[in-house]
């Protein structure tokens, strides 16, 4: 055989074998693209559906400074959590919130569950005691101390029991990712837990707009940022 016919014959099997390594990776390329349960667009209802665009709620939003803290006290809402039907709005959340939710016999106080976290993505054992309770808190999303200056010391104080126990204004959470949040609103922290940052936001502005709140320019500016990357967020639905 000749170095022409050998060098042809070395050419030829390169190239098929070139060709065979692109349709593998065209094969594992398209095989990455197929979605996956993270990937998927979560279905709304057609309740769901009808509610208010995020971005469209928050630029409804009266946009003011901050009012002195003055006269702010937890009691200003009410003296602790609201009681229904022999059971407290705490251990309402904490059930409604958790899986493998274990009660103790008056079927109210929860003894145990296991919370998916929104604020860390972390999944928590829940176990009630009196140094494990605090592994899990209900958190305000709008922290009273922050609605009171920005309006809600204008609210009758039977409102403001309602917006404190208000389902819509209440998360169950990882303990200490409430303790580092405190009473911050939007401009000074946001969710660890990146995910879920397009529905903390939507949630304090459903919250803020159904009591009449209102928001500071850099309040604003911090939750537009989150909005722009969140398509048609909508205001959550709660009931």
């Amino acid at each position: 055989m000749s170095e022409q016919q050998t060098y042809r014959k070395r050419r030829s099997v390169f190239a098929g074998v070139l060709a065979l390594i692109l349709m593998l990776l065209t094969a594992i390329g398209a095989w990455n693209a197929q979605p996956t349960d993270s990937d998927e667009p979560e279905v709304l209802s057609a309740e769901e559906l009808a509610q208010p665009l995020a971005r469209e709620a928050l630029d409804e939003l009266p946009v003011r400074g901050r009012a002195p803290k003055t006269g702010y006290t937890r009691s200003e809402f009410g003296a602790g959590w609201a009681s229904y039907d022999g059971c407290d709005t705490r251990n309402r959340i904490l059930a409604e919130s958790m899986e493998d939710v274990e009660r103790s016999s008056d079927d109210c106080t929860v003894l145990s569950g296991s919370l998916d976290d929104p604020y860390t993505g972390l999944t928590i054992d829940f176990m009630r005691g009196s140094s494990t309770s605090d592994a899990v808190q209900i958190d305000h999303v709008v922290a009273l101390s922050d609605a009171w200056q920005k309006g809600a010391q204008n609210l009758s104080f039977e409102d403001r029991v309602v917006l404190a126990n208000d389902p819509l204004n209440l998360l169950a959470v990882d303990g200490e990712a409430n303790q580092q949040k405190g009473d911050s609103d939007a401009a000074s922290w946001l969710p660890p837990n990146r995910g879920y940052r397009c529905q903390y936001v939507a949630r304090q502005i459903a919250v803020k707009a159904d009591y009449e709140l209102w928001i500071t320019t850099a309040e604003k500016a911090a939750m537009e940022r989150v909005l722009n990357g969140c398509g048609e967020q909508r205001l959550p639905l709660v009931t």
